[in-house]
């Protein structure tokens, strides 16, 4: 009995936070109440508020769990969260581990990409997410300085900063690729970037 209430707990949490995407991407954030979410799953917002002490909780929690979870980010204490498969790849360095890094990220930017739009328009909005996806991006980031120190390619103080030339790259690529014409199939967009990253992390 126990189990069964927690998976039907972890159902309906599960259900509010995917209520909420689609109608921050619907909606805009803005526009989206509390009520809003707890209708479109099937709630309240009694329950919502049992779940989420705001909206700005569940905006958090999008890209805490769901985004995190798509990228196989775990939590860590040194950077709030780490994709060792990240580290892994910038430290070999190699044009072919680099590709296939890439390769496995392009695959699930249609799940991940809405996530990042919505937390990017709910921090221009909410005071309580300044730069939400923004300070996420620096998880990443540090990620890429993890692997080059590692592996001990580049000064230490360019391996930042060649992360947050890496990391912006890829965040605008997989942000613009659905919407832009750049002459390009996707497979010469994947190896343009391979071949970038390459330059940048040797």
């Amino acid at each position: 009995m126990a189990n069964l209430r927690e998976a039907q707990k972890q159902m309906t949490r599960r259900l509010l936070l995917e209520s909420g995407l689609e109608l921050f991407k619907t909606k805009g954030y803005a526009a989206t109440t509390v009520d809003d979410i707890a209708t479109a799953a099937g709630t309240t917002r009694v329950t919502f508020y049992a779940y989420f002490p705001s909206r700005s909780e569940l905006m958090k929690a999008l890209i805490d769990e769901q985004l995190n979870e798509a990228l196989q980010r775990v939590r860590s204490p040194e950077h709030g969260s780490t994709a060792r498969d990240l580290v892994d790849t910038v430290a070999e360095g190699t044009p072919e581990a680099i590709m296939a890094w890439l390769r496995r990220t392009a695959e699930i930017w249609p799940a991940i990409r809405p996530i990042i739009r919505v937390g990017r328009d709910a921090s221009v909005v909410d005071p309580d997410l300044p730069d939400l996806v923004e300070r996420w991006l620096e998880e990443a980031i540090s990620d890429v300085e993890d692997g080059l120190a590692v592996a001990g390619r580049l000064a230490p103080h360019q391996r930042h900063f060649r992360g947050v030339l890496a990391i912006a790259e890829l965040d605008f690529v997989s942000q613009h690729w659905d919407r832009s014409d750049w002459k390009l199939t996707r497979d010469q967009m994947l190896d343009e970037l391979a071949a970038s990253w390459v330059r940048l992390l040797n």
